[in-house]
């Protein structure tokens, strides 16, 4: 059997396929082999307006601790995960600057630093941990970051009490003053992590006129490939072809949907009405990016700072930024755990999907970390302090999972910011307010 390079990819016209790991792109030893292992792959979800922290918080610490009640839907990854409580991004704090706690929430949220207030073009934050990142690897791989969202934003204009959209709008900054715009549909995203650039723009129109997926386009690379791999790896071929399959066919029945549907606001085609399979395709999308290893950092914002999104089909009406405000009234309170919990479950769908797809005698989550948060805990009092926080994933077997962390009060989230940055392999003595590495994780 030809051993192939790691860097094998499937071209067509227009299209260039990337692949999972393989068993012929290994020495014989495989895996045990002194120097082979897999990459350690970084991703960052963001939701807004903070969390309802005593259904959020576990109440032991430790091995022992039991999931509270918005964390029920990650049991079946439970031990794959830390909690980590006492963390705090002081940089989302006013210091000095008056309102906008929610446009501070986002901008601090990877970065670090603080926002320099203003609504024109002016605009001036700190490099995200994921551009940090990207900077030192991103030339490893095909797309140096991936950055997703669900709901558009503005670059430019007044979002919160004097702030720039641009800080409510982005969580990945590329530089001070330039953000990293994230791509809020499927189709688009899809396009951009398999388009041959160049010619990507003709491609994606045939391929919309015609309905064709984009394995027709490397048909003909497919069927020499097969011939070249034992049978274990045809059928781990077979399995990822179906996976890059479906999710054609759900960006494709949205696109459909939305067509059909005669609403005020109809969604633009690929984006789905439905807010969970939006976001659960948006999750996929980031599996398939880091089991071809077309990157190996991606961000995803669930939603805006300060998204009043309404969530009918959980029986919400009203708008989640205006809940965020519930002064205490119990019916409200009841209402965002509600959402928290129903946001929880969509990303407890991403780790399991990470979970199902094996890298030799590891799983692509075991290969990650999957930091999920907010810099905001309390979003009633706009408290920035002991942050609603997950570090999912075993960073290449060097986080020890399945605890309950509490931290010293005021931890910096620089800190665990660190410690991520070590194991994907870039380097940095500091990072915006941090005072040291998070070795609780390790």
């Amino acid at each position: 059997m030809k051993q192939l390079s790691r860097r094998t990819l499937l071209q067509g016209v227009g299209v260039t396929l990337g692949l999972p790991i393989l068993e012929s792109m290994l020495p014989q030893a495989g895996w045990a082999a002194p120097g082979v292992s897999s990459p350690t792959r970084a991703a960052f979800v963001f939701f807004p307006n903070g969390a309802i922290m005593p259904d959020w918080k576990p109440e032991q610490e430790g091995k022992d601790y039991q999931l509270p009640k918005t964390l029920q839907p990650l049991k079946d990854v439970k031990s794959d995960l830390i909690v980590l409580t006492g963390m705090a991004h002081d940089k989302a704090r006013a210091n000095g600057d008056g309102a906008g706690d929610h446009a501070r929430c986002s901008a601090a949220f990877l970065t670090s630093s603080q926002p320099f207030k203003t609504d024109g073009a002016d605009i001036k934050l700190g490099q995200s941990v994921d551009q940090f990142c990207a900077s030192q690897i991103g030339k490893q791989t095909r797309l140096p970051s991936l950055e997703l969202g669900t709901e558009a934003g503005r670059q430019a204009g007044r979002c919160d009490s004097g702030y720039s959209c641009a800080y409510t709008s982005n969580i990945s900054w590329k530089s001070a003053t330039t953000p990293m715009a994230k791509e809020i549909n499927p189709r688009a995203a899809f396009e951009r992590m398999f388009g041959n650039n160049g010619e990507d723009a003709k491609a994606v129109a045939r391929r919309n006129y015609y309905r064709q997926s984009i394995l027709d386009f490397v048909a003909e690379d497919t069927k020499r490939l097969q011939k070249q791999v034992g049978e274990t790896d045809r059928r781990k071929l077979d399995e990822y072809f179906t996976s890059v399959r479906e999710i054609e066919q759900r960006i494709e029945r949205s696109a459909d949907e939305a067509k059909r549907a005669i609403p005020d606001r109809p969604a633009p085609e690929g984006i789905p009405r439905d807010f969970a399979e939006h976001v659960r395709l948006m999750y996929d999308l980031m599996v398939l990016a880091f089991q071809t290893d077309t990157t190996r950092l991606c961000t995803f914002m669930l939603a805006n700072s300060g998204s009043n999104r309404s969530f009918k089909e959980i029986e919400v009406k009203e708008g989640h930024h205006q809940l965020s405000h519930h002064r205490d009234e119990a019916d409200k309170i009841a209402q965002l755990q509600k959402i928290d919990q129903y946001m929880v479950e969509q990303f407890a769908y991403f780790l399991k999907q990470l979970k199902n797809v094996k890298e030799g005698d590891r799983n692509l989550l075991e290969n990650s970390m999957v930091l999920y948060g907010c810099a905001i805990s309390d979003a009633n009092r706009h408290r920035h302090e002991d942050l609603p926080i997950i570090l999912a994933g075993h960073g290449g077997g060097t986080i020890q999972t399945g605890r309950h962390i509490k931290l010293k009060d005021e931890t910096p989230m620089s800190n665990l910011f660190l410690s991520m940055i070590d194991r994907v392999g870039a380097k940095a003595d500091r990072f915006g307010d941090s005072t040291g590495r998070l070795n609780a994780i390790g």
